[in-house]
């Protein structure tokens, strides 16, 4: 019989309390599928007033407060607990940290003191998981914001009963996005400095949280196993790749999944039409709609490619830029919904405008349309320079909306390249991160596009995939019960 844990999560976001990205639907969607196995769940966040407000999150006072000491003053952090999708959340307020318009800065400009605020949160988090629950197995860390957290258990809070035997993993979620702060904050925060080296926080001088996950955690993970393996090569590797290497016995890639209630073009309620695996009337209607809602020309066979995402390098924006005019000039057509690189937003706003009825472009986030969007696309666009994981294709497939990606990290791990495999293929892969490379992946999307009998398998596969989380949970949980034995 597999025992059952005290398992708890501690980050700084986590769907739908607050989100900026696939963080917070990790977060979200794994306890909910740990706790269907029978683990004891908490997630610890903090209490983002407005987020809370904005997404109608219903939630209760504990009436207790943790006093933590930092940067010569006294804060005091009371605890709110909310229920979300049967799943126990702990919030920690401090409205002078946590009540701001951004999670961790706005527009392009972190936050100055976002390592004061974190550092403040892991400790508060760490105080109340010891204070509100039973003895704690595993803590489960995500991404820079909680990398102390395995060292502050290690040094400073052994001391306390309910929490000195934890276990901790530690998931790196997007390696370049690191938490690195000048090191006068060693001091003024009450960091243990004698950790401050090139085996554990110390960074060229600086102080790096992810760093301090790494060395102290007891398991590394990442979002998938390509971009385990990825992270070790000076390519991608963000500086850290050789102190990664003397952490390999410890680093595995297990890839994310979807929460397939939530996503369900059977059952969703923001799109024009439902349709599902034999049942795929509905995504025609969808894409009549989008055009006839957006100003496109209503054309059922016109290839419509489709990309929502960051505005960024990363996500290679650039490629898709060079090649949009010559889609154009060839019929296709395009939406595409997103936010990011100011220069990047107005050379697609002069597109769409130049091209109103083969493109358009929504400037910022709207779930209801980032939704009508997958439903209605034929072909979904992510040519990353890098993706640890990725949602995006994830949700597109789910909504019969077949890929172009590049195959690189989770990319290349979910999605099957029908150029690589006629019988099971689900998308299209290219390798080069250039825009000729990607303008010939998509040509090739499009000559099969054209073949219905050929793209309706494609999409039906696509349509059939198993992004549910059950067997990346069944994964985690095997980490969590491999440390437990140790």
């Amino acid at each position: 019989m597999i025992p059952k844990l005290n398992i708890t999560f501690i980050a700084s976001e986590a769907a739908p309390l607050a989100k900026t990205g696939g963080l917070a639907d990790v977060v979200g969607a794994l306890p909910k599928a740990l706790q269907k196995s029978g683990h004891q769940m908490t997630v610890i966040l903090p209490f983002y007033r407005k987020e809370l407000s904005k997404n109608n999150i219903r939630t209760s006072p504990l009436k207790v407060a943790v006093e933590m000491w930092a940067d010569n003053q006294s804060h005091i952090c009371p605890l709110h607990e909310a229920t979300v999708n049967k799943v126990r959340f702990i919030l920690v307020e401090h409205d002078g940290f946590f009540n701001r318009e951004g999670l961790y800065g706005t527009g392009n400009h972190a936050y100055a003191d976002n390592l004061l605020r974190f550092i403040l949160f892991n400790r508060v988090a760490l105080e109340a998981a010891a204070m509100l629950g039973n003895k704690v197995d595993i803590f489960h860390c995500h991404d820079w914001q909680t990398g102390f957290v395995p060292l502050l258990l290690q040094t400073q809070y052994q001391h306390q009963p309910n929490i000195a035997e934890a276990k901790t993993v530690f998931t790196i979620h997007n390696l370049a996005y690191q938490g690195v702060f000048s090191s006068e904050w060693i001091h003024r925060l009450g960091l243990p400095a004698h950790h401050f080296h090139q085996e554990s926080f110390e960074f060229y001088d600086q102080i790096n949280c992810m760093k301090a996950g790494i060395a102290a955690s007891d398991m590394i993970t990442t979002v998938s196993p390509t971009y385990a393996k990825e992270i070790l090569t000076p390519e991608y590797g963000c500086h850290l790749e050789g102190f990664l290497q003397q952490y390999t016995h410890k680093l595995t890639g297990i890839v994310n999944g979807l929460d397939l209630d939530a996503w369900n073009p059977l059952t969703d309620t923001t799109i024009n039409s439902k349709f599902g695996v034999g049942k795929v009337a509905g995504k025609a209607k969808c894409k009549k709609a989008l055009q006839q809602q957006t100003g496109l020309k209503t054309d059922a066979k016109a290839p419509l490619l489709t990309l929502i995402s960051r505005l960024a390098e990363q996500k290679g924006i650039d490629l898709l830029l060079a090649n949009i005019n010559t889609w154009l000039n060839r019929g296709y057509q395009l939406a595409v919904l997103g936010s990011g690189d100011a220069s990047h937003e107005q050379a697609l706003t002069d597109l769409a405008e130049a091209n109103p009825t083969q493109m358009y472009f929504y400037r910022g986030f709207s779930e209801g349309l980032a939704r009508q969007i997958y439903a209605s696309g034929d072909i979904f666009l992510m040519p990353s320079r890098f993706e640890p994981c990725g949602l995006g294709q994830l949700i597109a497939m789910r909504y019969g909306n077949v890929p172009v990606v590049r195959a690189t990290g989770g990319l290349k791990d979910t999605v099957v390249d029908y150029n690589q495999d006629k019988k099971q293929g689900t998308g299209f892969h290219f390798e080069d991160a250039t825009a000729e490379a990607f303008d010939v992946a998509v040509e090739q999307a499009v000559a099969v596009y054209k073949k219905p009998a050929t793209w309706s398998r494609i999409r039906n596969r696509a349509l059939r995939r198993d992004s549910s989380w059950q067997a990346s949970a069944k994964a985690y949980e095997d980490i969590y019960l491999g440390l437990m034995r140790d």
